[in-house]
This record gives C-alpha cells, sequence and structure tokens, in this order.
C-alpha cells in the first residue's frame, strides 16, 4: 500500500509516535514564522525558555499585521521584535513589506519541509507542497527552540479536482464551495490533500489561496502536490535550486475523498457571520453595500490584483460604495506599478492601502455603523470587523470588484467584461531591501527595547485536588476567538498585556463576563461544538486564565485552540452526553474531582446548586494532562529543566 503525500511529509520528520489516525506524534520543524499580534508573545514565550538562539532552518518575524500607529503600543511592539530578532538570529520583516503568508509563498517556502506559525494560515504554504501549520506561540516557541511540534495523527482527506474553472469564476469560489460542504466543523483533525486532473492548470498562488482558506474548515492544514507549476514558480522567484518533485503514491489509501468539478462552480458568497454560510451570489445579488475590501492573505497576489482592475478598467467605485485595496506584498505592489495597474485602479476610486493584514483582523477600515461590506479574505466572524454591528461577506475578486461598480452584490458574469487569461510571469521582480537578515556574529547582550505595554507573562497555579466555582458563560456552537478575545484596532495593541486584553473578555458576547469572572474568583464555560474556532491567537487561552477560568466543558474543541488551553492550564473536558449541556446555566455552582487527571478516564461533574451530575472526559494525551496538572507547558518546563 503507498503513502498519501501528507504521510509523506511527516513519515520524513517524524520524531514520535506513529501515523496511526489520532495518536498523538511529534514530527521535527523545519521553519517558524511569527507577526507581530502573536509574535511579540512567543518571544517572550521564547526568552522564559532561556534559550539563547533560535534553532532549525529558518525563523522569520513579520510585522504585518499591527500597522497602525496611534500611540506608543504598536511601534514599541514593531522596536521590540526587530531587536529580538537581531538577537536571536531570526530573519525580520520590517513594516510594509507585505503580509507573511503571501511573503512566505514568495521568499521562504520549500517543498517537502515543516513549517510552524503563530498564525492559522500558515497553511498558505501549502500551496508549494510544504506541511504548514498554525499553532500557539508558545508551541511555535518550542519549535524554535528546537522542540518536535505535537498534534494528533490528521485524517487525510483528498480532494480531487476536476475540469477546468470558468470565466470570472476563480478559486475563492473552490474554497467557498468545500466549506459549503464541510462546515467550519468538517475538516476538524485532518489534512486536505488536492489531486486531480485540474490541479496542472492552478498556479502556486491559486494553490496557496486554497490552502489558506482550508482553515476555515478547521483543517490542520492543506497541501497541494510540488511538480512543474511548483518548480516554475520557485524559478521566477529566483529559488529555483529548492525544488523538488513531491506527490502521493497511485496507490495511497485516503480516509475520505472529495470530488469538485470546477467547471460545474459559479460564483458563491459567505453571508454573515461565518464562513461556512455559503450559497450562490445570484442568491445575494442585488443587496445594496457599503464597502469592499480588496486583498487580505487569501486573495492579495498579483493575480488578485491584475483580475481586479481588468474588472474595474473603464468603470468607477459606486458612489455609494468606499473600496480599498491591500497589495499582499511589495512585490506584488511593484509589478503592479510597473504594469500601469495601481493607475487604473486610482482613477477607478479604489484606495490604495498599505501592504498588511488590514482589515481583515479589524485594523482599520472598518465599515459604519450596520454597514455591509464585501471582503476577499477568509472570515467573516461577528465583530471581527472592528465592531459587532457590521455584516462581513466573503466573495471572490471578480464578485467583489463587479458588486464595487453596481454598489450592489452583483454576480461578476453581469458585469459582461471579456474574459482575461493571467499569465505568470517569468521573473519576478525581487527587492529583500525590507527583509533584516541575522548577523554573523550575534550579540547575546544585545539590549532589547521594551516598551511599557509589553507585560511579563503571568503566573499560572496548578490545578489542585479539585475545581471548583461558578458557571460563568454558557455558549453554543462554532465560537471563534474573535468571541473570546476581539479583534479590531482597538483591541489589537493590548494583545501583549493580559491585564489589559483581559477586561475584554467574550465582550462580544456579554459585557459583563470580565467583571463577572474576576468577582467569582473561579469558574467555568459551558459551550457546544468546535469551542475556539478561528485564529491561533493563544490570548484567547491566557486572558481567560487569568480571570480565573479554570475549565472549559464543551461538546468539542477546535485543534489549535484546545493545544492553547494545555499550554495556559485550562482543563478541556467533552461531555459523554451532549443534552446534559442543558442541564448548566448561568450562575450554577460546579465541582469537580482532579486528584488524578489521567488520559480516557470519565470525570463526574458535581453541580451543587441543582443537585445533579454530568460526565465528562478529557480528550487529551496523559502527557498533555501532565503539563494542565501543573498550570501549563512554562511551569511544566521548569519543573523538568
Amino acid at each position: 500500500m503507498g503513502m498519501t503525500l501528507t504521510e509523506k511529509l511527516i513519515t520524513s520528520h517524524l520524531v514520535r509516535g506513529t501515523m496511526k489516525r489520532g495518536e498523538r506524534i511529534g514530527i521535527k520543524i523545519d521553519q517558524t514564522l511569527t507577526h507581530d499580534v502573536n509574535g511579540v508573545m512567543a518571544y517572550l514565550e521564547f526568552e522564559a525558555l532561556g534559550i539563547k538562539k533560535v534553532k532549525g532552518d529558518l525563523a522569520v518575524s513579520y510585522i504585518d499585521h499591527n500597522m497602525l500607529q496611534a500611540d506608543f503600543r504598536n511601534p514599541d511592539d514593531h522596536r521590540f521584535l526587530i531587536d529580538m530578532a537581531k538577537k536571536l538570529g531570526s530573519i525580520c520583516s520590517r513594516p510594509g513589506n507585505g503580509i507573511c503568508h503571501q511573503l512566505h509563498v514568495e521568499r521562504f517556502a520549500i517543498p517537502g519541509k515543516t513549517l510552524l506559525g503563530s498564525d492559522s494560515h500558515t497553511t498558505a504554504s501549502g500551496g508549494v507542497g510544504m506541511l504548514a501549520m498554525g499553532a500557539g506561540g508558545l508551541d511555535v516557541a518550542m519549535a524554535m527552540a528546537g522542540e518536535p511540534f505535537y498534534f494528533n495523527m490528521p485524517r487525510i482527506i483528498k480532494v480531487v479536482l476536476s475540469g477546468r474553472l470558468q470565466p470570472f469564476v476563480s478559486v475563492k469560489n473552490v474554497n467557498l464551495e468545500l466549506l459549503r460542504r464541510l462546515t467550519v466543523k468538517g475538516g476538524l483533525n485532518a489534512v486536505l490533500e488536492y489531486d486531480g486532473p485540474a490541479i496542472k492548470d492552478l498556479n502556486v498562488t491559486e494553490r496557496a489561496t486554497l490552502c489558506n482558506m482550508g482553515t476555515e474548515t478547521g483543517a490542520t492544514t492543506s497541501v497541494f502536490p510540488s511538480d512543474e507549476m511548483t518548480k516554475f514558480w520557485l524559478q521566477a522567484q529566483s529559488r529555483g535550486q529548492a525544488w523538488t518533485p513531491l506527490h502521493a503514491d497511485f496507490d495511497a489509501v485516503y480516509d475520505d475523498i472529495i470530488e469538485i468539478d470546477l467547471s460545474g462552480l459559479e460564483p458563491l458568497i459567505a453571508l454573515p457571520h461565518q464562513p461556512d454560510n455559503v450559497v450562490p451570489v445570484r442568491e445575494a445579488a442585488g443587496i445594496g453595500i457599503d464597502q469592499i475590501m480588496f486583498g487580505g492573505c487569501t486573495n492579495s497576489s498579483l493575480q488578485d490584483v491584475l483580475s481586479i482592475a481588468h474588472m474595474m478598467d473603464g468603470s468607477r467605485v459606486h458612489n455609494n460604495v468606499d473600496a480599498g485595496l491591500y497589495c499582499g506584498s511589495q512585490q506584488v505592489m511593484l509589478e503592479c506599478v510597473q504594469r500601469g495597474t495601481l493607475e487604473k485602479l486610482i482613477r477607478s476610486g479604489v484606495r490604495i492601502l498599505e501592504m498588511f493584514c488590514g482589515a481583515c483582523n479589524g485594523m482599520g477600515f472598518a465599515p459604519p455603523t450596520n454597514g455591509i461590506s464585501l471582503r476577499t479574505g477568509p472570515r467573516n466572524f461577528i465583530g471581527r470587523c472592528g465592531h459587532p454591528t457590521g455584516h462581513v461577506y466573503l466573495v471572490s475578486p471578480e464578485t467583489a470588484a463587479a458588486s464595487a461598480v453596481h454598489g450592489r452584490i452583483t454576480d461578476p458574469r453581469d458585469l459582461r467584461r471579456p474574459v482575461r487569461t493571467y499569465a505568470m510571469p517569468d521573473k519576478f521582480i525581487i527587492d529583500d531591501s525590507r527583509f533584516i537578515y541575522p548577523e554573523a556574529a550575534i550579540t547575546e547582550d544585545r539590549p532589547i527595547r521594551r516598551g511599557p505595554n509589553i507585560c511579563p507573562l503571568p503566573e499560572i497555579e496548578p490545578i489542585y485536588d479539585e475545581l471548583r466555582g461558578e458557571v460563568l458563560l454558557n455558549v453554543g456552537d462554532d465560537i471563534t476567538t474573535d468571541h473570546i478575545v476581539p479583534a479590531g484596532a482597538n483591541f489589537l495593541p493590548m494583545r501583549n498585556n493580559t491585564p489589559e486584553i483581559a477586561k475584554h473578555v467574550f465582550k462580544v458576547l456579554d459585557e459583563t463576563f470580565a467583571e463577572r469572572a474576576r468577582a467569582a474568583g473561579n469558574g467555568f464555560v459551558i459551550a457546544g461544538f468546535n469551542y475556539g474556532q478561528g485564529s491561533s491567537r493563544e490570548q484567547a487561552a491566557l486572558a481567560p486564565r487569568y480571570l480565573g477560568v479554570r475549565a472549559i466543558i464543551a461538546k468539542s474543541f477546535a485543534r489549535i485552540h484546545m493545544a492553547n488551553l494545555v499550554n495556559f492550564g485550562i482543563l478541556p473536558l467533552i461531555l459523554n452526553d451532549f443534552e446534559s449541556k442543558l442541564q448548566f446555566e448561568q450562575g450554577d455552582f460546579l465541582r469537580i474531582d482532579t486528584v488524578v487527571l489521567r488520559e480516557g478516564e470519565d470525570y463526574i461533574v458535581h453541580n451543587l446548586s441543582k443537585g445533579i451530575e454530568a460526565a465528562v472526559k478529557s480528550p487529551l494525551s496523559q502527557d498533555e494532562l501532565d503539563i494542565i496538572k501543573v498550570g501549563g507547558r512554562l511551569n511544566w518546563i521548569k519543573l523538568h529543566s
């Protein structure tokens, strides 16, 4: 029996465990990436490990998220990251260089290698045949220290693409079709491995788009073979020596197969407030819009920008619409300047914004109150645009452009533009001057400039013989990390100040949560399926723990968030009987015996307020339970060093 591509990538890096589905495995990590929202915390954690220099083949610190410099906090973070990179031997991508995922695919991604990033969309580099995964900052810090990355061996789903995309139906619609079929939970603990006759027609940035947004299905990652198209991309980036062919064996066995005929796809749109709320554009056509966001890490390549300009050529943005573009990288911007593309867009009324993540995570360009915003990014969670009254729809660049012209949601085929074919350049413009590369001699006593908003990591106490506290909140399915710790320009600068960001935990759902949690001292959150969906932000675990949340009792957990709960000493528990969730009400007082935490055992949650009980089980391995017992991973490391 042959091997899948995913199995080959894992086998070549496996240091612990076997490839039995669901078994906990450890793999060697070749490359890491961080960015300024989560990177400061990751470098603080790396510093706490006492390691003097990053290990592995490559570590890149991108400054590409918190770019609005309304006060000292964001620029202080950037200065800290530049200093840390110089001291520890990382590459630092300076502000204005571009979005980390686009940049990494351009300049650093290598077929056959592993990449771990403190951002859930690190998976974009699967488009060149990497095993690229998102994780919390502490897991990335451990990988930077040369430690293996641990996760459960995933199921492998083969996504077979056939046919050919029709005019004005770009690959973003394949993402939306997958989400329509799988939902935001269907890819949990699985890898989406692409194959089929149509992949030969998809270039690397199209593949990166598919891998990037595959995260929204809950997938561990997505991956494409490394083939002649990959070779062409690397040669165009003057990195041809990095190419190696990679593919699954012809007799590989998969856990599931999804077949998509690209010829039959039509323009799709995700309605608020989940990426899987997908319908054909024609069913939403005619809805008036206030704003268009072009770009973001999913659709900011040269091909995307040229397509937008082609759709807009000779037309203007409707007077009722504010449209802005975030190019994915300096390379994309320079290529557009050379072609006159930016002039076309400016004359069409499109605002040219800085090259960074931007509005996708609420860092500026928020819609008006109750405003309708069409975006080419990967997420439309409530509040993510900067405030909870915004209504965000996810679309392809072509749908966004057609809608910008008409001022309402429009099927791009109705704009009746001539068909345009994209030809990738044989050689891209390459300017790496905004990367700061490590010096030959690293000076360990180099001073690090730390702004007053960069706070020490809080101390976390162990789990003792029992957990007692009240139910602080009972929430439903698909609670995202944006629900737990808000995004947006007002909150992102607080991420490295746990006492401050903790004041806003669950703000989107309950303004009183933080105050009640602090007053209670200890407590629990009850949840439905897929708790912690979305971002890799570890603050969504650390900040609740700082407030006294000791356990989350849910029906299921998103992969990255569950790992973050382990790292910061919050016990995840799964209800044996899902209906028993209905027994818990906010304010109920609970007790759980935690003298011994043992893998596979049932625990009884005693509802002392109602005099009833519910059985739960932890989904964790014994290693993870041992880490939680002592109060998280940093405590565990200190005890065993």
